[in-house]
């Protein structure tokens, strides 16, 4: 029975998908040096590069249910955790290293393709030549720094992602907003613009019925003062008979008294 199954059944199950990942990591180094071609050999690269990056998680996962175990287990159990773990970081190192190595070389493969044979050693060079000579406990030290540093990139990542979201969201909040009152504006402008339409005929009707209103009081003024002529030209003249009366202006009939008729 695998020991670690009788401390925790989901270290043993991470235990195993890590060892599958570094059996995969094995394999995928011998066919790297068989392949001939750059491209493919990036392409290979790439691939080792995302099992490493799950590996280096599902080590993370196992070191922190080993913590959660510490206070459970025996001082042999926690003794063995310990172990496994560093042999793990210190497995995975080795790859990091073994990449590296493969990635230094694809580069000065590129470079002399541009500049020719000879030149200096790179960088990715002297780091391999500066890893080989560390020890076991410095390359646990600085694959963990390593680790570390990728965690910290990605989270300040996921926060500038989140922030980006929030900001979206509020733009389109905003202009969601603005959008709404434009639509406002727009059906008030219409409601003014029918008003000011419906008063500009009333106006129209107003200005008719007032010219209308002139008319007749013009044409009734004049009747009024050529009836008025009439009555003074009468009184003044009453004998004009080129001035016809007016019915109910006549001058009074002459009155016959009884006797005058015998």
């Amino acid at each position: 029975m695998d020991p670690l199954s009788a401390v925790s059944v989901e270290l043993a199950e991470l235990d195993g998908r890590i060892t599958d990942i570094f059996r995969a990591l094995s394999n995928g180094f011998q066919k790297l040096e068989k392949i001939k071609d750059s491209n493919r050999q990036s392409r290979q690269l790439e691939e080792l590069t995302d099992k490493m990056r799950e590996c280096k998680r599902l080590i993370k996962e196992f070191d922190r249910e080993a913590k959660e175990e510490e206070s459970r287990a025996t001082a042999d159990t926690n003794r063995m955790l310990s172990e496994k773990r560093q042999s793990m970081i210190k497995e995975l190192n080795s790859y990091v290293a073994l990449k590296k190595q493969y990635a230094g070389n694809l580069e000065n493969k590129r470079a002399d393709l541009f500049d020719g044979p000879g030149g200096e050693e790179g960088p990715d060079e002297q780091n391999v030549l500066l890893a080989s000579s560390m020890t076991n406990q410095q390359l646990m030290d600085t694959g963990n720094r390593m680790m570390d540093d990728t965690d910290q990139t990605i989270e300040r990542s996921k926060k500038v992602v989140h922030d980006t979201i929030n900001v979206g969201a509020e733009t389109a909040a905003a202009l969601k907003a603005q959008t709404e009152q434009m639509s406002r504006i727009v059906n008030e402008l219409d409601s003014i613009h029918f008003s000011i339409k419906k008063a500009s005929q009333l106006v129209k009707e107003i200005g008719r019925q007032v010219a209308t209103d002139r008319c007749i009081m013009a044409f009734l003024f004049l009747i009024v003062i050529g009836v008025i002529a009439i009555i003074i030209v009468k009184i003044v003249n009453p004998h004009n008979k080129d001035i016809r009366d007016i019915p109910g202006l006549g001058p009074p009939a002459a009155r016959r008294l009884l006797w005058d008729q015998k």
